[in-house]
């Protein structure tokens, strides 16, 4: 009604219900009759204006303070290490580098580093995985706790829009009893 534009909603009575159409007409002859009732509509887009700011600010606050500290060297390789383990550049480079060790050790048989079954190559992927595993998990227990940060921020929004809804809820009732009186004025008027 207030903005003028189209909306639609639905409700669900949970007992015996007496719905009242009300368009912008209606509240501007609420408004007229009792000024005070436009004050108060004023005053309750004012709350929850202010409300969402403040719900802004402290997720924007509480982002960089609680999850954004500044990174370390390890911190910073551990990503890096994270992101590049896990990408299908890392998947290719690896497939060539073994295919190509394997044929030259294959090709040099006489001559061959490593020869078949590739001990040596076996002991450098071994030593690979222990040090590329608890890499990649130092980076993920990173992620998890901003994760978790952003959880909690979803949350506490989440109960305060639930609060919100209940206030709303609680001044739509105080505007359906004004409506209720301007109606029976209405009906009184017109007989």
């Amino acid at each position: 009604m207030l903005s003028d534009s189209p909306h639609e909603t639905s409700a669900i009575a949970q007992e015996e219900t007496t719905a009242i159409e009300i368009d912008r007409g209606d509240l501007a002859e609420l408004v007229r009759r009792k000024p005070m009732a436009g004050l108060d509509l004023l005053t309750m887009l004012a709350r929850h204006f202010r409300a969402a700011q403040g719900l802004v600010r402290a997720r924007v606050a509480a982002i960089p303070t609680r999850s954004s500290k500044r990174l370390t060297l390890g911190d910073r390789l551990a990503d890096a290490v994270a992101r590049f383990g896990g990408s299908w550049s890392f998947i290719i480079t690896f497939s060539v580098v073994l295919v190509v060790y394997s044929g030259l050790n294959v090709a040099l048989a006489a001559h061959a580093w490593d020869p078949y079954p590739f001990i040596l190559l076996n002991l450098f992927l071994s030593m690979l995985a222990a040090v590329q595993a608890p890499v990649i998990m130092m980076s993920q227990n990173r992620q998890d706790a901003k994760d978790r940060l952003r959880g909690e921020l979803d949350f506490a929004v989440n109960r305060k829009a639930e609060s919100e809804i209940t206030e709303l809820a609680a001044k739509l009732n105080r505007i359906h009893e004004r409506l209720d009186d301007i109606h029976g004025d209405l009906t009184a008027s017109r007989r």
